[in-house]
């Protein structure tokens, strides 16, 4: 009978093989490319690193064992177990077992078969080797490659048989070019400029312009704040606000002003390490306190820090290693190389904050908790030093109030001449007081005074209040000192290791549950520390930004190419680990990886090496030819095109209208919003959750700037990060609540009606306004078929609110900003609703 861990191997090896079949008949295996993916997918759940799962003893992720153990012999597929298993029909043997409900095809038994009879040669995972510097490939048109991107590019078309796309139209390279560097529309006299611009270095001087532009920062900010998961409260019931926007200011003008990478990573997770840290230095320490705070009365303190914790180490492994370590918290990572060893080794680095795991009340409104940075404004200090002018002078208006009172309930105690029978006092004092003057002696006199002064404060004073109010003045302004120190004063959180503590491997992720001590390091299978990095944050980021590092540099260059091009190089940005798809252009990703340290780690330079390519000013039209061969873009033959972010779709249709204010950074605003949107987290009186809707200016600030409640989200930010989790890689969806919001937000409509008031202003006759009004929003002027279609929907409208006066008046009164009375309200109406089909229009909806 066949031994158990050969049916458990063959089981793995026929689940490995449901993968697709990435060889062609005539093409060499390649084991990470055609083999590795199979296994992972299907046979490391059981037969990796996970020496809690594994059957059998058996590992199919380490080549030595695989072979020792008989599943695998080399050159002989016809005697390795592996093969055997994969290829019966006996429910009893075949691998995977049908009860896994995994699949081999025959093409994937095939390979299998034929890597074994190759040799079964093993790879190192390819994300875990350190990128080398390829050679450009030689090509056959030099004329259209622009810089070696577009040779590793061109040559994989070649080989694929697919031309590349032409130049995209100048029109759409404008506006491409906006919606990824700054996130706002070019205005219509720049969208002239460029294409009267007969220069052939026209197109650099836009890339270079819409670089060197504030807005740039804004706009590269967006998908940082979502992998920082930064957020303005803390999340759970009590949701308080914080003070971390200081740190989203951090990011958006470090990115203004090109921090090397290296600079920016080092500042974010040991800034507070650096020697003489700078208060910059320190805000930008604050990516690893954006996580949840939870105050809830419940809450386990010590066991909510361990969240923390382990949310930090999930955070920065996604960001910068593109790794799922979460995995490894309660058991060894079923597919990577990751032990719990090297998870909590990694998390002692994190395990010195002084923090209780809770928030601290500051306010009503206000739960941040230490360690913090506290940055009061010149508007807050000058608020300071006159409350505490006015408790100065308060106090000393009291002080003589108090003492005329005091002297006055004094001198009532005997007001006859005789001792009082001081009623009320202690009896002591009463002693005193009824013993004659010239019977006390000197002492017992002194004593009688300090008593009855202490009495007069405690007892009699607190009566007086209702009729000397000054009393009670400087006791008011403290606590208005107090009230205003803990809600207006800005307190960034940031890190720190002043509280060192033990660190152990908790069994199965539970804090109550230590077992062995570890102490810092970096996961085994990845290079060591340098030699003389200290064993701490500051330790761990120079350690990521080593030249030998295998993925600081390629994890980062693939979220480039995500955001130029829709997709990463490496889909599962989130993932570079052996589950990750083997990468169609993995050379490419090693040049523009060891590019990018070349380069110095200037992000703006390598996001004007992808914008300056050929690839990237490639039409986004798609052809027959790559419906067939390339459906998903995957070689890069034609530009991407996807829908802009909901967050760049509000900046896009404000700044159309011509609303948008531009003021950089600052508190958060609260721009429209449903009414009562936060009414779910008004469960106890102890805070007010009305939605504090802003006015003027701050309804027309840039989305990057809406407040961000962790609870609640704003209901117009759709398929936007949650901001609870670290996210690098979002998903785009269809609903028909994307199409609700675009046409029926206060924010849109309002746009509308500003931007049809702007046109109807700016031109004289029909045509010229109703162009105005496209070119503003899609970037070109319209064709005359797009004429012909907005002068049927301005005349249908028109008709429409002629005949209902209501109606339009209805539709002209969305939004806070005041129309022009002048115009006629049924045109400014049926202008309005032809621009806001404008704002809706999929090229108006798109970056193409």
């Amino acid at each position: 009978m066949t031994p158990r861990w050969m049916r458990c191997l063959a089981g793995l090896l026929l689940a490995g093989l449901a993968l697709p079949n990435r060889a062609t008949a005539n093409q060499e295996i390649n084991f990470n490319r055609d083999i590795r993916p199979i296994l992972a997918e299907n046979c490391f759940y059981c037969h990796g690193q996970d020496g809690n799962k594994r059957q059998a003893d058996l590992r199919l992720d380490v080549r030595d064992v695989a072979v020792d153990m008989g599943a695998i012999v080399p050159h002989d597929a016809d005697s390795s177990a592996m093969i055997e298993r994969i290829l019966s029909d006996d429910p009893e043997l075949m691998m995977p077992p049908p009860d896994s409900n995994r699949i081999l095809s025959g093409a994937q038994k095939e390979r299998l078969r034929q890597w074994v009879a190759g040799g079964a040669a093993y790879e190192s995972h390819w994300a875990f080797v350190t990128p080398r510097r390829p050679p450009q490939p030689t090509v056959g048109d030099d004329e259209w490659v622009r810089n070696p991107i577009d040779r590793f590019v061109l040559a994989k078309l070649a080989a694929n048989g697919i031309e590349p796309s032409p130049t995209a139209e100048r029109t759409t390279l404008i506006k491409r070019l906006s919606i990824d560097l700054t996130g706002l529309p070019p205005a219509p006299d720049e969208v002239e400029r460029f294409l009267a611009d007969t220069d052939p270095r026209a197109y650099e001087k836009l890339v270079d312009r819409l670089l060197s532009s504030p807005r740039y920062g804004e706009r590269l900010a967006l998908p940082w704040l979502d992998a920082a998961r930064y957020a303005d409260s803390n999340g759970f019931q009590q949701d308080g606000d914080t003070w971390q926007w200081i740190w989203r200011d951090w990011v958006v003008r470090a990115l203004n002003d090109d921090l090397p990478f290296d600079q920016f990573t080092t500042w974010q997770l040991a800034g507070d390490l650096l020697p003489s840290a700078t208060t910059d230095q320190q805000i930008a320490s604050g990516f690893n306190r954006n996580h949840l705070l939870n105050g809830e009365g419940g809450a386990i303190p010590e066991e909510q820090r361990f969240v923390n914790l382990f949310d930090r180490i999930d955070t920065t492994a996604t960001t910068w290693l593109a790794l799922t370590m979460a995995c490894a918290q309660c058991h060894d990572h079923k597919y990577d190389p990751i032990t719990r060893r090297d998870y909590y080794s990694l998390l002692d680095a994190f395990n010195r904050v002084p923090e209780s795991g809770r928030p601290q009340r500051q306010s009503a409104r206000i739960r941040v908790a230490a360690p913090f940075l506290e940055l009061p404004t010149e508007a807050n200090r000058a608020h300071i030093a006159e409350l505490e002018s006015q408790i100065s002078e308060a106090a000393a208006a009291a002080k003589v109030t108090g003492q005329a009172a005091f002297e006055g309930w004094r001198s009532g105690l005997a007001a006859d001449g005789r001792p009082a029978d001081a009623d009320g006092l202690p009896e002591p004092l009463q002693g005193l007081l009824k013993k004659p003057k010239d019977e006390r002696t000197q002492d017992e006199q002194q004593r009688l005074e300090v008593e009855l002064r202490k009495h007069f404060d405690a007892k009699v004073r607190p009566t007086l209040a209702g009729k000397l109010p000054a009393l009670n003045r400087p006791a008011d302004l403290e606590r208005q000192l107090a009230a205003y120190r803990g809600d207006q004063i800005p307190r960034v959180m940031i890190m720190s290791d002043s509280q060192p503590r033990d660190t152990h491997i908790l069994d199965r992720g539970e804090y109550l549950k230590p077992t062995e001590k570890v102490s810092f390091a970096t996961p085994e299978f990845l290079p060591p520390l340098p030699a003389n990095a200290p064993p701490n944050r500051l330790g761990l980021a120079q350690w990521l930004m080593m030249p030998e590092h295998p993925l600081t540099a390629r994890v980062q260059v693939n979220r480039m190419w995500q955001h130029f091009f829709g997709v990463g190089i490496i889909k599962t940005a989130e993932d570079f680990g052996v589950q990750s798809a083997y990468p169609t252009h993995g050379d490419l990703l090693d040049w523009l990886a060891t590019e990018f340290q070349h380069r110095k780690w200037s992000v703006k330079a390598m996001h004007r090496l992808i914008v300056m390519s050929a690839t990237y000013r490639q039409s986004s039209r798609v052809t027959p030819l790559h419906r067939e061969r390339d459906p998903e873009n995957r070689l890069y033959g034609r530009a991407g095109r996807f829908r802009m972010p909901s967050m760049i779709l509000r900046d896009w249709a404000l700044a159309s209208a011509g609303t948008l204010q531009l003021t950089i950074g600052g508190n958060p605003v609260y721009p429209y919003q449903p009414s009562d949107v936060w009414e779910a987290l008004a469960i106890t009186k102890e805070r007010d959750f009305t939605y504090p809707a802003s006015s003027g200016e701050d309804l027309y600030r840039r989305s990057l700037y809406t407040f961000w409640r962790r609870t609640v989200a704003p209901a117009n930010m759709f398929d936007a990060a949650n901001r609870q989790t670290c996210r690098v890689r979002l998903a785009t969806t269809s609903t028909p609540l994307h199409a609700l919001t675009t046409l029926n937000d206060p924010t849109w409509v309002e746009a509308a009606r500003e931007l049809a008031e702007r046109c109807l202003l700016a031109a004289d006759t029909r045509d010229a306004q109703l162009s105005l009004a496209f070119q503003r929003v899609v970037c070109r002027l319209p064709g005359e078929r797009d004429l012909v279609h907005l002068r049927r929907a301005f005349e249908k409208q028109a008709a429409i609110y002629r005949e209902d006066h209501q109606a339009a008046e209805a539709l002209l009164s969305v939004g806070a900003a005041p129309r022009d009375t002048s115009l006629a309200a049924p045109e400014h109406a049926a202008m309005t609703a032809v621009c806001l089909g404008i704002l809706n229009l999929d090229e108006a909806l798109t970056r193409e």
